[in-house]
């Protein structure tokens, strides 16, 4: 490898939005008034080469399914659903890798948690949900590392901003973990970032109307909400999230499950699913054991 490429300062860029709410205190559908069951954070990777096709990728595809009200691309905006299924059919068409992970908070009404209190970030619950989603996507940009043997190649993590949410305090959070895991003190021990690919002065955030690549993740948090958000005629709607399944990332042994799908709670079927909500899960190859029979 040249020492050009090593002197960039990222290999790869990951567009991080969500959709639903963080809110823990009255949950839908426990409470009349609650906030959402569901809170869905995505990741769509690319890498940095490509960083400028993005903005490419996103007109084709408002070409594609003649979408000229907005100059940006809003998933859940979009008149009908075939515009919706074409928009996730065209993502996975490009040279993208996709993650989502998907919390139901039925289980964490109400919920304190006085360890989480000592996060350096003002909402606790984002942060942890970010965890889980960058544990996914770090061992993605790692793994490709080891394989092209580029051990210094760095990730840029661009988000969608977002009402009550500080970047440099998710920057500190960032630090903080990091700490704990040099020390093998992590309070969850299950997971961990890697940290190799990791430089927390690439955190940075943008509205979502401002940046291509949060105009997709947008796209792939809102098909996987749809999957699972029972709507009020007791439906859910999964095909947008399945025909992400070509980009969808896998580990070596070609699951999808828990790599670039993770599900929460842990194991799922603590969250007394409908039946339509298992529906994608099992697409994406939850067992029956993990979702509930």
């Amino acid at each position: 490898m040249s020492d050009s490429k090593l002197e960039q300062p990222y290999r790869y860029v990951a567009y991080i939005d969500e959709s639903g709410d963080d809110g823990l205190r009255k949950i839908w559908p426990l409470d009349s008034e609650g906030a959402s069951e569901w809170l869905v954070l995505s990741a769509v990777v690319v890498r940095a080469e490509r960083e400028r096709d993005v903005l490419a990728w996103v007109k084709e595809i408002k070409e594609e399914i003649r979408h000229r009200q907005t100059p940006d691309l809003h998933f859940s905006r979009l008149s009908d659903d075939s515009k919706r299924l074409a928009v996730c059919q065209q993502i996975a068409k490009r040279d993208v890798r996709c993650f989502a992970v998907v919390s139901n908070k039925k289980n964490m009404r109400g919920y304190a948690n006085p360890r989480a209190a000592k996060v350096p970030a003002r909402n606790w619950f984002y942060c942890w949900m970010c965890r889980l989603l960058l544990e996914r996507v770090t061992s993605f940009c790692g793994h490709r590392n080891k394989i092209e043997k580029t051990p210094l190649s760095k990730l840029k993590f661009e988000f969608s901003e977002r009402g009550g949410m500080s970047y440099s305090q998710f920057r500190a959070y960032l630090e903080w973990i990091k700490l704990q895991s040099k020390s093998d003190n992590l309070y969850l021990s299950r997971g961990d970032l890697d940290w190799s690919v990791v430089d927390t002065t690439l955190v940075e955030s943008y509205n979502h109307r401002l940046r291509a690549g949060l105009q997709l993740a947008d796209a792939v948090a809102s098909a996987f909400y749809q999957a699972i958000d029972v709507r009020s005629n007791g439906t859910c709607k999964p095909e947008f999230a399945k025909a992400l399944r070509p980009r969808m990332w896998q580990g070596d042994d070609g699951q999808i499950a828990e790599r670039g799908l993770k599900a929460m709670p842990s194991p799922l079927w603590r969250a007394r699913l409908l039946p339509q909500q298992k529906d994608i899960f099992s697409f994406y190859g939850y067992a029956p054991e993990q979702i509930g029979r």
